[in-house]
């Protein structure tokens, strides 16, 4: 009886502790699926490790059911009252109608790419045939040049704002240590902060379109200067909160590490890099990601007063169409700067949590 009993209680406390391993591993991964926006997936995996069903099923409620109710109200709503409001391009399109259209969207994104498809194998057997013609000199290799598609131009949207964002990075975060570091550098600086940061983008395009087509005068192929123009754009309204952050987390270090490495007599850049860093780092990121943001509402409205493609020119063309389903496509479009934006978020809140684990932990 002994013997049964030990054997019930080794095999309960083993039991215990897969459960607990569980849920370290849980609690572990909570942190960066709430980063990646996906939080409700926490209560979900503890409720299967057998946690507390009324404890979690509130924290589920909290987190998806009561934001996913919100949208479903959201879209109600737009169902009900959009068909109401009759502009110059007809009625307010409905979530059907704008459904269709991204539809469609995509399908015109197939249908662009068997082209190219097609286009491909023709020049492809073309050039065999004059091969096996003894005409090697006539054989030629072109890009496929049809139109872009929407997807195309969701693409070059962001590489647009990757290269503005990585050119603002560059400038903020030195110039934000820099600022950090020294109050007369921070003094002679400031000034300018203030004047340049409220500047609009449709200010800053003009004087940007001109500088680049005095300068960039041989564009090339892979560095258009049309996306040239747009991501300057991008960085000059955008590194400012970069800058801002980066100079506070700078300056807010504790004094004793400053003298730490006073005392070591650590060269500038080793203090930089073991201590300013890792100290400012959240509020640095925290400056990127709200750069971002910022950088990829500017970049649409750049987009669209300059015609450069992305999702700017997209909508300002469908704008100018004035066909029945333009403005279906134009919420398309809207919807999916929305999303965009939110994901870019994400990207930057789950390497935020990365780099600066230690400090969060």
């Amino acid at each position: 009886m002994t013997d049964a009993t030990e054997t019930f209680s080794a095999v309960a406390a083993e039991k215990a502790a897969r459960r607990e391993r569980m849920f370290q591993r849980i609690n572990r991964a909570s942190r960066w699926l709430d980063a990646l926006g996906l939080a409700w997936l926490t209560p979900i995996l503890r409720i299967a490790a057998g946690d507390s069903l009324s404890e979690q099923l509130s924290e589920l409620k909290r987190v998806l059911i009561i934001p996913l109710i919100g949208i479903v109200v959201f879209i109600l709503a737009w169902g009900v009252l959009a068909p109401k409001v009759q502009t110059s391009l007809g009625a307010i399109p409905g979530p059907v109608e704008v459904s269709q259209q991204a539809g469609a969207l995509w399908q015109d994104y197939l249908d662009e790419r068997a082209k190219a498809r097609a286009f491909y194998v023709r020049q492809d057997e073309r050039n065999a045939k004059l091969v096996a013609e003894g005409h090697p000199d006539r054989v030629k290799e072109r890009a496929y040049t049809g139109r872009p598609t929407y997807l195309d131009q969701i693409g070059t949207s962001l590489l647009t704002v990757g290269l503005g964002f990585i050119i603002g990075t560059l400038i903020a975060v030195p110039v934000g240590i820099a600022s950090g570091l020294s109050k007369t550098f921070n003094g002679a600086i400031n000034p300018l902060i203030q004047i340049f940061k409220p500047v609009s983008p449709l200010a800053w395009l003009p004087i940007v379109t001109m500088i680049v087509s005095a300068l960039y005068v041989d564009p090339m192929d892979w560095l258009p200067k049309s996306m040239v123009i747009s991501a300057i754009t991008v960085t000059l309204c955008s590194l400012w909160p970069t800058l801002i952050n980066t100079a506070v987390g700078v300056a807010s270090i504790d004094k004793d590490l400053v003298n730490v490495g006073k005392v070591l007599q650590l060269s500038t850049g080793t203090t930089i890099r073991k201590l300013v860093l890792p100290s400012a780092l959240p509020l640095i990121f925290t400056g990127l990601r709200l750069s971002l943001g910022v950088g990829w509402m500017v970049l649409i409205a750049a987009e669209m007063l300059a015609q450069n493609p992305g999702l700017g020119k997209f909508v300002w063309d469908e704008f100018q169409n004035g066909s029945s389903t333009s403005l279906a496509r134009i919420m398309v479009a809207v919807i999916t700067i929305g999303i965009i934006g939110f994901v870019l978020d994400r990207i930057m809140y789950a390497l935020q949590s990365a780099f600066t684990f230690s400090t969060n932990r």
